[in-house]
């Protein structure tokens, strides 16, 4: 089964490109909750080029590397990648507003629907205020 989260991002398409592609951006906005961060990021922004994210509960106690590989690749409008035997795409569609961020991903069987559809919500979220609140 396949879950959509989207997010309108009020920011010019580079800006957002390059937020969702840097590793130094990634560790800024990359968490669902308050409570958890991302620690590291590596990003080999081609197709069968890897990336991987490590991220850990503020408090030490948990922490899992989500790591894949790109499958395609189109500069500000497009990323697919594979993790593990799931796949995702991010689409980046321009609207007069900004960038509509569209995630499309498989699920897993181990958390519901519904804590799947919020978690990636939350981290689109909180990639949408990091954006918006970058200088231009």
């Amino acid at each position: 089964m396949k879950i959509t989260v989207e997010k309108l991002v009020r920011a010019p398409g580079e800006k957002v490109w390059l937020a969702y592609t840097t590793p130094e951006d990634i560790v800024q906005w990359n968490a669902a909750s308050d409570d958890w961060h991302t620690t590291r990021s590596n990003v080999d922004l081609r197709v069968g080029g890897a990336f991987s994210s490590r991220m850990e509960a503020k408090d030490g106690s948990f922490g899992f590397d989500f790591a894949g590989t790109y499958t395609q690749v189109i500069p500000k409008q497009l990323l697919e990648y594979s993790f593990g035997d799931r796949s995702a795409k991010v689409e980046f569609i321009e609207t007069p507003d900004g960038v509509n961020v569209r995630v499309t991903f498989d699920a897993e069987e181990t958390h519901s629907l519904e804590q799947q559809q919020q978690g990636w919500q939350a981290i689109l979220d909180n990639f949408a205020r990091h954006v918006e609140g970058k200088g231009k």
